[in-house]
């Protein structure tokens, strides 16, 4: 393909990307409100409200768990295109399903189907984009990659504060379905996603499948080697303290902070924002100043002080700068990690990458179930915790073997092996 298609269609897969985690977004801030007013319509015990919200946090990654290397596997099969479309559609249906459920029984539906899909989109979008570019490329990409999706994450809690608090009064009931003014920001999302299924089906061709040129045996041995393990467990502590944080925080903001939704929002928007810039540029600009094993040690032990310092600040502009450091460190660490591992195998990369989406999805399950659990033994437990164990991961990045599989030589390895393709 010439470079303007190969530009056009990373830029749909880069839309594709925002507009799934621009959904996940607008769900950050409003959820415990959201859930307490569900729980209450239902009678139930103010005191489970909270376990309540890390069951719909953490349900919504286990179930990515679960079908993601399947989606990973099919998508090497039959070529990503159809995967992602299927995916699409399943987040469509679970927007719809969240802006117009009556009960916790239906929240969680949507979660579950949202859960589901969602994993046919991500990391086999992140596959399509390591199949079209080149070694030389694919960190830089893979930090565009980042970018959709912290922009996702930016814009989804303030389109959700906003939307659903809105001065709109209007009721419309049908069946066991509700729609009223919180149903705007998901009602919102699901005709973006349409819109963006539409394009693709239209405009999108569908990749080679893998399984034309890889012969039927394939070794597995390969991908599970030190090297790989290591970059999966870091892959996995990030995605656990970054859900723990996403989850405690609104909690903690609302209940011992008392910010607003707007005001959770604004914390959701920051983090946002700042992964959203400084991915792109670490991932450009990083190297030249550190190599990609130290940018990752810095980055974790950043993350880590910023989450072992955070519950001991409680001034509204204290807590967005900090959030802003937590967030740098953040923004080191995953498009490296990411980068890494599309770099393991050309032939099974969308099932290298679904594989490490599979184990973010365990950090993601434990992290708001063990967040809210210890919530209830203080505020303060969840967040240290975290940063400690952050800070323990950065041992991870040592213990790889320093000879043939360092980590800043496989990451480097299509730096080495210069190539005159473009993105």
């Amino acid at each position: 393909m010439d470079k303007k298609e190969k530009l056009n269609r990373i830029f749909l897969i880069l839309l594709s990307l925002f507009v799934v985690m621009l959904g996940y977004g607008i769900l950050l801030p409003t959820l415990p409100y959201y859930t307490e007013r569900l729980a209450l319509g239902a009678n139930l015990d103010t005191n489970s409200i909270n376990f309540h919200i890390g069951l719909l946090t953490s349900i919504y990654p286990f179930f990515q768990l679960l079908f993601v290397i399947l989606w990973g596997r099919l998508s090497d099969k039959y070529g990503r295109k159809p995967i992602i479309v299927v995916g699409l559609i399943g987040f469509i249906v679970m927007q719809l399903l969240t802006g117009l459920a009556t009960s916790l029984t239906m929240l969680y539906i949507a979660r579950i189907l949202g859960g589901i899909f969602t994993s046919a989109v991500i990391p086999v979008s992140n596959a399509f984009l390591s199949d079209i570019t080149s070694k030389k490329h694919r960190t830089k990409i893979m930090a565009w990659s980042g970018v959709a999706i912290s922009s996702g994450v930016i814009f989804g809690p303030v389109l959700g504060s906003f939307l659903s608090q809105t001065n709109l009064h209007f009721k419309y009931s049908f069946w066991i379905l509700h729609l009223d003014r919180f149903s705007v920001p998901f009602i919102l999302v699901a005709l973006l996603g349409f819109t963006v299924l539409v394009i693709l089906i239209k405009s999108f061709r569908n990749t080679k499948p893998v399984s034309r040129f890889v012969s039927g045996k394939q070794k597995l041995n390969f991908s599970f080697s030190r090297f790989f393990i290591v970059l999966l467990l870091l892959s996995s502590v990030m995605q656990f303290v970054v859900t723990l944080f996403e989850t405690v925080f609104s909690i903690y903001g609302k209940n011992q902070l008392l910010f607003s939704s707007n005001q959770i929002g604004i914390g959701f928007m920051v983090c946002g924002a700042i992964m959203a810039v400084l991915q792109p540029v670490f991932a450009t600009y990083g190297e030249k100043v550190l190599s990609t094993k130290k940018q990752i040690a810095l980055g974790l032990f950043i993350s880590g002080v910023s989450l072992i310092v955070f519950p001991f600040l409680n001034n509204e502009f204290m807590v967005y700068g900090l959030i802003i450091v937590f967030a740098t460190g953040v923004a080191m660490v995953t498009p490296n990690l990411l980068s890494a591992v599309s770099l393991l195998s050309k032939n099974n990369t969308g099932r290298n990458i679904s594989i490490q989406s599979s184990t973010n999805s365990i950090g993601q399950i434990l992290g708001p179930i063990l967040g809210t659990w210890m919530l209830a033994g203080s505020f303060y437990y969840p967040f240290i915790i975290a940063g400690m164990v952050v800070l323990f991961a950065i041992g991870l990045v040592y213990y790889l073997n320093q000879q043939s599989r360092g980590m800043n030589g496989a990451l480097l390895v299509g730096q080495q092996k210069k190539s005159n393709d473009g993105p």
